[in-house]
C-alpha cells in the first residue's frame, strides 16, 4: 500500500505537471470509485475546473481545485495516478480518467479496485481543523473518537497531525502516547486519527531504528525512547521520499517509475535475515492483523505479566 513517501513522490511529480491545466472531461470504469456520488455527478463537478495546486494529506494526492475545493485520491492497495500525454499506450486497470483541455490525461489504474476519489471543501483537510470535534488533550494531541458518531466521519476529516511538519515535536508525542497509554506502539503509529501518513512498512523500520519492539504499550516508553521514535518516523519518512518510495508491488510514481526504497529496508520482509546492527536473525510476528519484523536483540520484548510477578518476588 502506498504510504506517506509513495504519495508524497506522486502529489511533488504531478505538481510539476497538472497545475494551472483546466479539466475537461471526467469518465469512471467502475462505480464505486466515486461511490457514492454518481459518476455523472461528479463529471459535471469537475467539469471546467482549473487545478489549483497539488499536495499530501496523510495517505491521500490532494489536487486544489478553484473555488476552495479539492479533489482527493486515496490509492489505498494497488492504486495508481499515471500521467499521460495524447496518444499514450493504454495501461491497464484503468478505473478513471481525469482528461484536460490540452489532450494530457491522468489515469487511475488500480487492480484491486479498492481505490476511491471524492470532491471535498478543501478546509476539511486543515491539520488542525477538527481538534473541538475529536476532543484535544494537553498541546492539541487527539484523543480518540469518544462515539461512534465520530468514527462514522469520512477519514480526510479526521487525519491527524502529519509527521514531517514542525508540530510534530518530541513533547507533542510524548502527550500523544500519554492519551494512549494501553494500546501496542506498532497499531498505534498505523491509527491516521493520531499520526497521518505512517503504514506498516515505515512504522516497521522507524521502530527497528529506535530499539523499540512493536508490542511495547505507548504508556512504557521512556523520555529517551520517544525522542528516538521520533527521529527514526522523520528519518525514515524522508529516506523514502529522497529515494522516490517503495516499490514492492503495485506501486509506481507518477510517471511510472519505481521507486528504490525496496533496496534500503533494514528489517522489513527481511525475516530470517541477519539484523544490519547486531547479525540476530530478524523475526517475523503478526501484530494488529499485519505482518511485524523485528530483531529480538535490538527490541528487546516487553515483559509479560509472569515474568513481571518473578522479578519482583
Amino acid at each position: 500500500m502506498p504510504e506517506l513517501p509513495e504519495v508524497e513522490t506522486i502529489a511533488r511529480q504531478l505538481r510539476e505537471l497538472v497545475i494551472g491545466r483546466r479539466i475537461a472531461s471526467f469518465e469512471s470504469f467502475w462505480h464505486r470509485v466515486t461511490e457514492p456520488v454518481p459518476a455523472a455527478h461528479f463529471a459535471a463537478r469537475l467539469s471546467g475546473r482549473e487545478i489549483t495546486g497539488v499536495g499530501r494529506r496523510g495517505k491521500f494526492v490532494v489536487l486544489e481545485l478553484d473555488r476552495g475545493e479539492a479533489l482527493i485520491v486515496s490509492l489505498r492497495m494497488t492504486g495508481k495516478l499515471l500521467f499521460r500525454e495524447p496518444g499514450a499506450p493504454d495501461d491497464s486497470f484503468v478505473r478513471a480518467t481525469i482528461g484536460f483541455s490540452d489532450g494530457t490525461v491522468v489515469r487511475f489504474s488500480d487492480t484491486r479496485k479498492f481505490g476511491r476519489m471524492a470532491i471535498v471543501d478543501r478546509a476539511d483537510l486543515a491539520e488542525d481543523n477538527h481538534r473541538g470535534a475529536q476532543g484535544q488533550g494537553p498541546l492539541g494531541a487527539k484523543r480518540p473518537p469518544e462515539d461512534a458518531s465520530h468514527a462514522r466521519l469520512p477519514l480526510h476529516r479526521v487525519l491527524g497531525i502529519e509527521p514531517l511538519t514542525p508540530r510534530f515535536t518530541t513533547r507533542w508525542l510524548r502527550e500523544f502516547l500519554q492519551l494512549r497509554g494501553r494500546s501496542a506502539i506498532k497499531p498505534l503509529l498505523l491509527d491516521q486519527r493520531g499520526i497521518a501518513g505512517v503504514g506498516n512498512i515505515y512504522d516497521i523500520e522507524a521502530l527497528w531504528r529506535a530499539r523499540i519492539h512493536p508490542l511495547r504499550t505507548a504508556g512504557s516508553l521512556r523520555p529517551d525512547e520517544i525522542a528516538r521514535l521520533r527521529e527514526a518516523l522523520r528519518f525514515v519518512l524522508r529516506k523514502g521520499i529522497r529515494l522516490g518510495g517503495a516499490s514492492r508491488r503495485d506501486y509506481v510514481d507518477a510517471r511510472g517509475g519505481q521507486g528504490r526504497m525496496q533496496r534500503e529496508f533494514q528489517v522489513y520482509d527481511r525475516a530470517g535475515e541477519p539484523c544490519p546492527r547486531c547479525g540476530r536473525a530478524v523475526v517475523r510476528t503478526v501484530v494488529g492483523g499485519r505482518g511485524t519484523f523485528h530483531c529480538p536483540r535490538c527490541q528487546r520484548a516487553p515483559a509479560t505479566r509472569t515474568a513481571r510477578r518473578r522479578m519482583t518476588r
